[in-house]
């Protein structure tokens, strides 16, 4: 047998192995840390055990304790329908028109549109709904398919480019990456925009051409005035409104590339009551027309 080989510095034996002059010592883990680690392999194993753990092929292990999360949320999902009672009820039955003529019935939905929102629509458009870069503010006046109450609630049932077969659909084309509009006139093309809502632009740029542009490739969607069309989506550039930026950069780079932000359709991941209850409460949040 070889001769157990003693560091000399450290006193303690080696395991034998050495790289670049460095000798690994043969030092045990402490007690402590293997008890734990052994209580963990425990853990596991009982855990695996009593709650649901394994796949099976179109399943799952359920565990000897019959945990489900899943039915859980489902019976505080009926204790919370339980709780909302009569009030519930009647808002299912409502027209979308009735409810805000009737103070009792609105001040119930404002108030489960609120909770929906702050859970489904916050992390988007903001807590208090007035949205970021590329997430529409709830509250203004401004609306690319419109704001009326049964627009709203169409918008979010059905969601925008969401892949639903109803949802809102359109496509900007991308002027730039595809090729029909070269650099220089894109860049014309921006100025004119950002000069409808007084916005200083570059020196030199030619606003004449721009607008000639304009009226030959955007006025189809976005009209001969620039007001928009919420019938295809498409923004008013003349207020002063930007959902991705009024610079010239960041307009040239919408001209360029084209936008095509995407929401949900809740229609499926919401039951009807609250996907009713949301659009008044977006209505009533004061943009709502």
């Amino acid at each position: 047998m070889a001769k157990e080989e003693i560091d000399a510095v450290t006193g303690t034996a080696t395991t034998g192995h050495e790289w670049d002059g460095i000798k690994e010592l043969n030092t045990p883990l402490p007690r402590w840390w293997l008890y734990t680690f052994y209580a963990c392999i425990v853990w596991a194993v009982v855990y695996w055990i009593a709650y649901p753990a394994w796949p099976l092929v179109a399943s799952y292990t359920s565990g000897v304790l019959g945990y489900s999360s899943r039915a859980n949320v489902a019976a505080d999902m009926a204790a919370l329908q339980a709780l909302r009672g009569e009030k519930a009820i009647l808002l299912g039955k409502a027209d979308l028109a009735d409810i805000e003529k009737d103070p009792a019935l609105l001040a119930f939905a404002r108030a489960q549109g609120r909770a929906a929102f702050g859970d489904n629509c916050a992390p988007c458009h903001g807590t208090g709904a007035t949205g970021s870069k590329g997430f529409p503010n709830l509250n203004d006046d401004d609306w690319l398919w419109g704001g009326s109450l049964d627009a709203l609630y169409q918008t979010i049932q059905y969601g925008i480019r969401s892949g639903h077969a109803q949802a809102r659909e359109n496509q900007m084309p991308a002027f730039g990456k595809d090729g029909t509009l070269k650099k220089d006139e894109i860049v014309q093309v921006a100025s004119y925009v950002r000069s409808l809502s007084g916005l200083q632009v570059p020196k030199g740029v030619d606003l004449e051409a721009g607008k000639k542009l304009f009226a030959d490739n955007c006025a189809v969607c976005h009209g001969d005035d620039a007001k928009g069309n919420q019938e295809l989506g498409a923004p008013n550039l003349t207020d002063r409104i930007w959902l991705y930026g009024s610079d010239q950069d960041s307009v040239v780079e919408t001209i360029t590339n084209a936008r095509s932000g995407v929401m949900p359709a809740w229609t499926g991941r919401l039951d009807p009551v609250t996907i009713k209850a949301l659009a008044v409460y977006v209505h009533t949040l004061g943009g709502g027309r």
